[in-house]
Parts: C-alpha cells; structure tokens; sequence
C-alpha cells in the first residue's frame, strides 16, 4: 500500500490539473469568473451528488460546531491566489456565525500548475496529526505571498511548525507517511465525485457557491443568513 498509494495521489492531482486550465480561464486568476450555474441554496440533484461522491477523509478538518445548520466545505489549494483571498473572508464568517455554521476544509492541491500545493498540503495534513491542521492552515495562507515564489519551501513551513509548538521530527516523518497521503487522496476523490475542476470551490448545505457571490463577503453573508432561515435558526 505504501508503494502504491503516491501513484495513486498523483494520478488524481494530475486529474484534476487537466481540468485546471480551462477552469482557469473562468476562475483562477486573480480575477473573479463563473462557478457554475448552482447558487449557495440546498436543492435535492444537489443533494444526490454529494452522497453519491465518497466521503473523503475523516474525520474532515473543520470549525464551528460539529452539527450547525449550515454546512461550507471548501475544496482548496494552498498556493492557489483566489484561494488566498477567500481565506480572510472565510475567518471572518467564522467569526460572525460562529457555532451556527461548519466550514470544512478538503484538500484539493492543483498539481503540477502549482508546485508547492502538494507540499504545503503534507504540511497542514501532518499538522493535523498533531492536532494542530488549522493552526498551520492559517499560517500557509497568511504567508502565501512569500513562500510561493521560493525554491525550496520546506524550511519556511518548519518554521511555521515550531512557531505552533509540534513536535518536528514526529511532523517530518507524517508528512511522509501513508495517513497523510491517504487523506490527500480521499479529498481528491470526493473532489473529483463532486465534478470539482478546480480552486476554490466550495458548497454550502451541498450547492455549489456561485464564485462571485463566494468572493463577496456581503453575498457570501446573506446565502448563509437564508439557509439560517431555512432551517429556522
């Protein structure tokens, strides 16, 4: 399984880089396009789409409460650039809805069009072993602008790992290890169940969130705000 199973990762990165390009000519660049004709409101195909994808790793990484109302999971690249500009706007709903609403994270590296997103991907993933995937989360994103044109990051995100206190050698080895593979790989399948092409992409309560709307907090505010209602919280 451990010979195997990189292969498999990196047949899956690559699937999903395939579908990257044309993608990125609607929504991976700096500039806004369309993510599909679903908006942020539950409905029943998309419902069905979501069950019938795998599951992808579990236990997923999210915050909020474990049985909110309301559910956003994002399928994301580290060192994708809309991606960095959701994440503050993704902080703050956070903070505002707080237990009322899950935001998960999947992994999602664009790989070879972003040559560290894999890496980074480990680096959180091992984090996580140590119950630390979101702290290091964080950090890659706050820092995404300096590491993503270095050589060779490996330096940067271990100091990233000691400045949340891991243990670093425990965190090297994971990073390499079957479980954190396995979990790159399980969010790639969902991914790819989900007919996700490309970064960020993310579902609220299982539809799929129109880009302009996602990058918008005001947008992103009222669609969480109606699916409360909904749901009569």
């Amino acid at each position: 399984m451990k010979r195997l199973l990189p292969f498999a990762i990196i047949l899956v990165v690559l699937g999903s880089a395939l579908g990257a390009a044309a993608w990125y000519m609607k929504r991976g660049s700096n500039a806004p396009g369309a993510a599909g004709a679903a908006s942020g409101t539950d409905s029943a195909a998309a419902r069905a789409t979501v069950v019938n994808a795998g599951p992808g790793a579990q236990p997923p990484h999210f915050r909020g409460s474990a049985d909110a109302a309301v559910v956003l999971e994002e399928f994301g690249d580290f060192e994708c650039p809309p991606c960095g500009q959701l994440y503050p706007i993704l902080k703050q709903i956070e903070s505002e809805f707080g237990p009322r609403i899950k935001v998960i994270f999947r992994e999602y590296p664009l790989t070879p069009n972003h040559a560290h997103a894999l890496a980074a991907a480990k680096a959180a993933e091992a984090a996580g072993m140590q119950g630390k995937f979101f702290e290091m989360h964080d950090l890659i994103y706050e820092n995404q602008a300096k590491w993503k044109t270095m050589f060779d990051v490996r330096p940067e995100y271990e100091g990233y790992a000691k400045k949340i206190g891991l243990d670093i050698e425990r965190w090297k080895k994971d990073q390499t290890s079957d479980a954190v593979d396995q979990r790159i790989f399980l969010d790639g399948t969902r991914a790819h169940g989900l007919g996700v092409q490309g970064t960020p992409t993310v579902y609220l309560n299982g539809a799929d969130v129109e880009f302009e709307k996602l990058m918008k907090i005001e947008s992103l505010r009222d669609l969480i705000n109606q699916a409360l209602s909904k749901a009569g919280k």
